[in-house]
């Protein structure tokens, strides 16, 4: 049995697990709430996957635009916490969207708190997630699991990445220069992989950006059991 902790989100859950499980009756799910606190459950998850939704609260109150009418501060304290807990037991991690961003913060990055207008255009959702390419660094262990050098992706975020923190690798970039996909700089030590896309409602689940993620996980755990 493979036990997957899943953070949870108030944005679309939903997609997580079923995207995750998908028609293996292996998966078992452990959902990770704030609500329920149950950071002592990492422990018994083969790996984590670290979801989407509402911005992180900026340190320091800073007022910015399209932000948020209130963040939810028991989240960002509990994902953390959560976080360094997968970190310390070498879990592999999967970050997705607000994973990616808090994953950053954690290891001293920083984020554009707005991406701005014209990049809003092309990133932010409005009725649907908007579509556009990525480039993927080839010296990468991300590259190795796409096996794509270019694909495209959906996307529904207004936050990115600004400084990356110590410990990660920028592996996919948008044309605009938006860092698209992390990585761990040390991928031999740590399965730690985050993109700012949303491969758990892509409507191509063939997609690699979709398809080769979720198996990389899966392979990673399955190994690590041996």
């Amino acid at each position: 049995m493979i036990r997957i902790g899943i953070t949870f989100s108030e944005s679309n859950y939903v997609n997580y697990p079923l995207w995750i499980k998908g028609n293996d009756s292996s998966i078992s799910i452990i959902e990770l709430s704030y609500h329920t606190n149950n950071l002592q459950d990492v422990s018994l998850c083969d790996a984590i996957v670290f979801s989407g939704g509402i911005d992180m609260d900026p340190l320091g109150n800073i007022v910015y635009a399209n932000a948020p009418k209130k963040f939810n501060l028991a989240r960002d304290q509990f994902e953390l916490a959560v976080l360094q807990k997968a970190l310390e037991e070498q879990k592999p991690i999967l970050g997705i969207c607000r994973g990616l961003q808090l994953i950053n913060v954690f290891l001293g990055g920083t984020l554009h708190l707005d991406n701005g207008e014209a990049i809003n255009k092309i990133h932010r959702k409005e009725h649907e997630d908007k579509i556009h390419k990525i480039k993927v660094v080839k010296d990468s262990s991300f590259h190795s699991i796409v096996q794509q050098e270019n694909g495209l992706v959906n996307s529904a975020h207004h936050q990115s990445i600004d400084i990356l923190g110590p410990g990660l690798k920028a592996v996919a970039y948008s044309e605009d220069g938006v860092i698209e996909a992390i990585e761990s700089s040390n991928p031999k030590k740590q399965f730690l992989i985050a993109v700012q896309w949303h491969p758990e409602r892509m409507t191509d689940l063939e997609n690699p950006f979709c398809k080769n993620i979720r198996e990389a996980l899966l392979e990673k755990i399955v190994k690590s059991q041996g």
